[in-house]
């Protein structure tokens, strides 16, 4: 079972995307016809979700090469300060620039481009396999913030789970967070959910803790943009909450996310990169103020969960039960 939604297609001359910004009440899609435009798109929101954003910036250096061979340089440096937490955008980015020092043609880094798009669905698919596998037949779960087809080249990574189990007739229903302040769980997963009939209800944030001290829920299943050497995982904020509440009350805690998310480089959690974004997104909403003028906020993307939190990390190499330094390198197969 794959996703009908299909938020990144590559046009021959332009990349079109699916403005999530606008969804779900209206199904938009932006023309980008330089690397600017992507970076734009990438640092506005109109595509995201690490996979993805990786996705988009391999299809933007395609752009540049094809508009002038020599912006190359330029445009991979702007598509790189385009969402700094995101790992999968780095990992993009270097894999372009192998196939462009090996071959500098815009032909080759759109067929390189396509390869990262194609393995990015295959590999959600695995990991939906494997991730669906854990859970019990008649599995109650709840998922944070959006990691389904429009977050990745196709199905999803934590959505993709979803996917799979519903699709094997195991999964009985789907809380998901409304994911504040971008409302990706409101807008976007639900969205998904109902375009594909799987059993869903929407929750606020905070109620998170109350529906686990009230309903049995099996799994929390969520998504990653970098994954630390010990396991330490970066991801939407309010995720670290959200396995804090898990912890406390019995629910184990699932992180889905491809091999090109984990940066054996970063040692632990604390050295990951943190993007803040503007306080106007808390102090607005749709541009109408709702704090008062002048008002200060602090407005962190991502929070980082401990590995002694998670239960399980599922990448498309296998499955890491209680993740450790050791287990993510052995998976990793690295030394």
């Amino acid at each position: 079972m794959t996703s009908i939604v299909r938020p990144i297609e590559w046009a021959g001359d332009h990349l079109r995307l699916l403005d999530q910004r606008v969804l779900p009440h209206e199904e938009r899609y932006l023309q980008c016809r330089s690397a600017e435009d992507v970076a734009r798109a990438i640092h506005d929101m109109v595509v995201r979700g690490a996979p993805a954003i990786g996705i988009a910036a391999a299809y933007g250096l395609v752009l540049a090469a094809q508009r002038d061979p020599a912006s190359y340089d330029a445009a991979d440096a702007v598509l790189a300060q385009s969402r700094p937490t995101a790992i999968n955008l780095r990992w993009a980015l270097e894999r372009m620039r192998r196939g462009w020092k090996a071959r500098p043609e815009a032909a080759t880094l759109l067929a390189e481009a396509r390869r990262i798009h194609e393995e990015d669905l295959a590999q959600n698919l695995r990991m939906g396999e494997l991730g669906a596998a854990l859970l019990p037949a008649g599995a109650r779960v709840i998922t944070h913030c959006n990691t389904g087809a429009l977050a990745t080249g196709g199905h999803g990574t934590a959505l993709g789970v979803i996917r799979s189990a519903y699709a094997q007739g195991k999964l009985a229903q789907v809380y998901a967070t409304e994911t504040r302040p971008w409302l990706q769980g409101a807008r976007l997963t639900a969205w998904e959910l109902k375009q594909e009939g799987i059993p869903s209800a929407l929750l606020a944030d905070g109620a998170a803790a109350y529906l686990m001290s009230r309903e049995k829920i099996d799994w929390a299943i969520v998504g990653a943009d970098r994954i630390a050497a010990n396991g330490d995982t970066a991801n939407k904020i309010g995720t670290y909450s959200l396995a804090v509440s898990a912890a406390r009350h019995g629910v184990k805690f699932m992180v889905v996310a491809p091999s090109g998310t984990f940066d054996l480089d970063c040692p632990e959690g604390k050295a990951i990169p943190i993007e803040e974004r503007s306080a106007r997104e808390l102090t607005e909403f749709r541009g109408q103020a709702v704090a008062p003028a002048g008002m200060s906020a602090i407005n962190p993307v991502f929070d980082v969960t401990p590995a002694e939190l998670i239960a399980a990390i599922v990448c498309e190499k296998g499955v890491i039960e209680r993740p450790t330094r050791r287990a993510v390198a052995t998976i990793l197969n690295r030394p």
